[in-house]
C-alpha cells in the first residue's frame, strides 16, 4: 500500500512531503509495536529507555543529567519517570546528605529483572517491525539515517 493510499488522497504527493509522511507513518507504527510489547509490563518506552541507560552504568550509579543527555526522547520530565519507576521497584534514588540536589539513581535486582524480560519482549517486536527488510537493506537504511 502507499502512501496516497493510506492518507486517502488521489493526489500525487510531492516528494520531500512523501517522505515526511513515510516518517511519521513509520514512527507510529513502530511506537505502537513497541507500546504494545511493554503494555504486558505496565511500563512506557521513556520508562524502558530510563531502565537500559540504567544497566549500562554497570552497577555505578547516574544523576537526573545523565539519564537526560542519553535518553532517545529528550523529556523534561525525567524526575516524574524515575518516581514512577521507583514506585514499582525498579529503580532506587540516593539524595546526598550534604548536597541534597544531589541525586544518584540505581537500577534494583528487581528492575535488572524484570528489563531481561522486557528485553525479550522488546526483540520480538523489532523483528516483526523489520520482518520485511533484508539485513543489506537495514544496512542502508542505517547508512541514510546517519546522514540526519
Amino acid at each position: 500500500m502507499n502512501v496516497e493510499q493510506i492518507i486517502k488522497t488521489d493526489k500525487e504527493i510531492p516528494l520531500y512531503s512523501r517522505t515526511i509522511i513515510h516518517f511519521m507513518l513509520v514512527n507510529n507504527k513502530i511506537n505502537e509495536a513497541i507500546s504494545k510489547a511493554l503494555k504486558p509490563f505496565d511500563i512506557s518506552l521513556q520508562q524502558f529507555n530510563v531502565l537500559r541507560i540504567l544497566r549500562g552504568q554497570n552497577g555505578k550509579p547516574a544523576n537526573l543529567s545523565t539519564l537526560n543527555e542519553r535518553m532517545v526522547t529528550k523529556m523534561s520530565n525525567t524526575t516524574r519517570l524515575v518516581d514512577k519507576l521507583i514506585l514499582k521497584g525498579f529503580v532506587d534514588r540516593i539524595i546526598c546528605p550534604s548536597n541534597r540536589r544531589k541525586v544518584e539513581i540505581n537500577i534494583t535486582s528487581d528492575g535488572e529483572k524484570v528489563l531481561k524480560e522486557m528485553d525479550t519482549a522488546m526483540s520480538t517486536a523489532e523483528k516483526s517491525i523489520l520482518r520485511n527488510i533484508s539485513e543489506k537493506e537495514l544496512k542502508q537504511l542505517n547508512v541514510l539515517f546517519d546522514k540526519f
